[in-house]
Formats: structure tokens, sequence, C-alpha cells
């Protein structure tokens, strides 16, 4: 089933099945209240723990976003988002695993799904007397804590690597008290033991240790663009907030103001386990949280850009649960389709790192014609030779192929080595 569905990213059981028995056997599969979708996960997160281990380094990008839903006949079963009255919807906190070394998308470790309440909604006013590990926030370290249940020893090569959203006291007393590895960024300018300024006004007062330009990726009304940012970096001490208990945090900051851009321009306050006590060590902060748009890449190949998982129309929940589990591992799978060609060791690395030695040797024979050669191929000639497996023609000139394009490449290629088992 899953099969079918990634030869048809984006269409429904229907149209992605070819024969009635398939249609049947995949409704009952997706209708079986035996199975679970975090069962259906689970098996997914392990085969990224084995790959994980292959990796001396890795930062776990983390996101949370929304599943949305108007069809009238599983409205009432899913909880409010934030897209009005008439939408519904889950919500899904993912954590992609990204080796930075070879610029590899690894794999999916972790996702939460959860609804919101529908009685709950606009009553923020009784958010401060919840407890911690009932709140939605919570997610941050409840997530961490089943990724370092998979990844054992593993997690001490992982960075988490999180938005403005994890900036909670709670979660950053986890990670430190747990040895854990992390970059968040601020997302309120704290008091610290360092000044009596707040971060941000004590980070206005340090001299910059050097700039770095980055690129800005479009995301709804932000157009792409690139920046210059100074970098400052120091060591701080995180008060306990008022309304907390707890121990003062010593953590290591990095800032980055964009040059010339005033109040409006961008600013990344960044907060890190990492020791910073120089500018190179600054640099790998700012370069590691540069890559956590990538999360968001993910979650756009599950919606929009691929498998289209907001277009269900499943009539209960836990269908609609157990599909999008299935297609959220697909989507991983169209991500690192797109990042094969960017490993930056694509032109010296066999490409028997992605394909199996049968499915490069049938995408030889399919697209060069001749023999096979005496040495296995690069990453470079398998996106490539799939690309244009998939159509591609690069009339651009840019040497980057689509995802559609490598996806029908790929599953073009599954058919291929099926009917060479078949033979």
């Amino acid at each position: 089933m899953a099969t079918n569905l990634a030869l048809h990213t984006g269409k429904s059981l229907v149209k992605s099945s070819q024969q009635p028995a398939e249609i049947e056997g995949a409704y009952r599969f997706i209708r079986n209240e035996s199975i679970h979708a975090n069962d259906i996960a689970e098996a997914g997160f392990q085969t990224t723990t084995q790959e994980a281990n292959r990796h001396d380094l890795l930062l776990a990008l983390e996101d949370t976003t929304s599943l949305n839903y108007t069809h009238r006949a599983v409205k009432e079963q899913l909880g409010h988002v934030n897209g009005g009255n008439r939408t519904r919807g889950i919500y899904a906190h993912s954590i992609l695993l990204f080796a930075p070394t070879n610029h590899q998308v690894v794999g999916l470790i972790e996702q939460i799904r959860w609804t919101r309440d529908i009685k709950t909604r606009g009553k923020g006013a009784r958010h401060a007397q919840t407890p911690y590990k009932e709140k939605e926030s919570y997610k941050w370290e409840q997530a961490s804590i089943n990724m370092a249940s998979r990844l054992g020893e593993t997690m001490q090569q992982v960075i988490s690597v999180c938005d403005r959203e994890a900036d909670i006291y709670e979660y950053l007393t986890y990670k430190t008290q747990e040895n854990q590895r992390f970059v968040v960024r601020s997302m309120q300018s704290r008091c610290i033991e360092e000044s009596d300024n707040k971060l941000y006004a004590f980070s206005d007062q340090l001299q910059p240790a050097g700039n770095r330009k980055i690129y800005i990726p479009q995301k709804g009304g932000r157009k792409a663009r690139e920046v210059i940012l100074d970098i400052r970096f120091s060591t701080i001490t995180l008060k306990v907030p008022a309304n907390k208990k707890g121990k003062s945090i010593p953590l290591y900051y990095v800032g980055c103001v964009e040059q010339g851009a005033g109040d409006n321009g961008l600013s990344w306050h960044l907060m890190t386990s990492e020791p910073v006590t120089n500018r190179e060590e600054a640099l790998k902060i700012v370069q590691y949280y540069e890559q956590r748009w990538l999360i968001e890449d993910y979650h756009k190949a599950w919606k929009s850009g691929g498998t289209q998982v907001e277009s269900l129309r499943m009539q209960s929940y836990t269908n609609i649960e157990r599909m999008a589990t299935i297609l959220a591992f697909l989507a991983t799978r169209i991500l690192q389709l797109k990042f094969m060609g960017q490993n930056i060791k694509a032109d010296e690395e066999s490409c028997e790192s992605v394909l199996s030695p049968i499915g490069w040797k049938l995408l030889w024979l399919k697209r060069e014609n001749k023999p096979l050669p005496n040495e296995v191929p690069s990453i470079r000639w398998a996106y490539l030779a799939l690309a244009k497996l998939g159509g591609w023609n690069d009339s651009k000139r840019t040497g980057r192929a689509g995802w559609p394009v490598l996806w029908d490449g790929w599953f073009k290629l599954q058919t291929i080595i099926e009917g060479y088992h078949l033979a």
C-alpha cells in the first residue's frame, strides 16, 4: 500500500491503488482499529535509529505544525486550530534528524500528535494555573524523552535545534540536567546573572566577533533574501523566573543581528549547551540554527509539496491519523531525495549509501545503456540519473532537480527492481 501511495503522492487511496482488491485491502488496513498510528510510526523511528548510528554528529530539528480539515464527516472528532471556526485539525510535533557533516537527511525520529479540546478555545487565561506536564508546551520535553529512549548512547551525538517556542524554563532545565545538547532561539529577553540588564540589552554591549552572510528562504508573505549578521557571543546564566522554582541555568549565548537594518531587521538570540569561546565556535552555532528551516521544508513535503496529507477525506480521526502517519514517512523520503544531490560528498561517496547494489546497477543499465563500471558510481551520479529517469532535462542549467521528478524517478526505479525480482 505504501508503495502505491508513494507512486501516486497526493492522490486518494482509490486513485493510488490499481486493482479493486488492492483498494479494499488498503481500506481494511486503515480502518483496522487494532492497528494504532503509534505502532506504525515506531517501525519508522526504528529504521531512523539504525541509520543514526552511522553518524558522529546529528541535528535534531524540531517544529510543530497543524493538519487542517474542513469536511463535515470528521469535523466533530478533531480539535480547534488557528484556521477559523470552520476548520478543525490535528497538531503534530516532529523531530527530523539531519547529519550536517555530509548534509544528509537521516530520517524522522519522533512525532507527537494531538488535538485541542474545542471547549478550551479562547480560554488562555487559565494557562498559568495548568501544571507544566499538562501544558501543550511539555511536548518539547516529551519529544526529547522519546527520542533519547530510542537513540540510547547515540543521543550524545545529537544537538536539538529549536525555535523560540522552545524557550521554556522547564525544558531548558531538563535538557541541562540530562546533559542533552541543544541550540534554542530565545523568545524573550530573560534576566541574567551577568548584568543588571536583560539578555538583549546585554548583547548590545558585546563587541561583534565577526559576521556571516546567510540565506533566508521564502515563507508565507516573507520574501527570500540574503542578509549579513553581526555575531556576538558570551557565557550567560539564566536566572530563575519569578514565578518558578528551581536553579539558575548556565549556558552559552550567540547573538546575531542584521547589519544596518534597525529594529525591523533579523535577529537571532541563541542559547546553547555547546561551548562557545571563540568566533569559530560561535559561527558553528549559527550554522546549526540555519539548518532549522529543513523541518519546515519537511512539513511542506508532508502537507502541500508532496503527499498532500491535508487532502485526506477519511471519515474518522483514527483513520486519518493512521494514514497521516504513513504519509509522514513518505514525506521524509521526498526530502531525502531532494538533498541527495546536495550532499557535500556527493561527488566522492559511493551511491550504495542511498541505493542498493541491485538498484544502482539497474539504474545504470537503464540510463547509461553501456556495461556496468568497475567502481560503484557516486551519489551525484545517482541523483542525476534518478532525476533524468523522472523526466528532468535541466533546461535552466541549475544542476538541481525538483521534488516531483526525483520522486517519479525513484519509483520508476522501484518498478524496475520489482520487475527484475519477478523475472
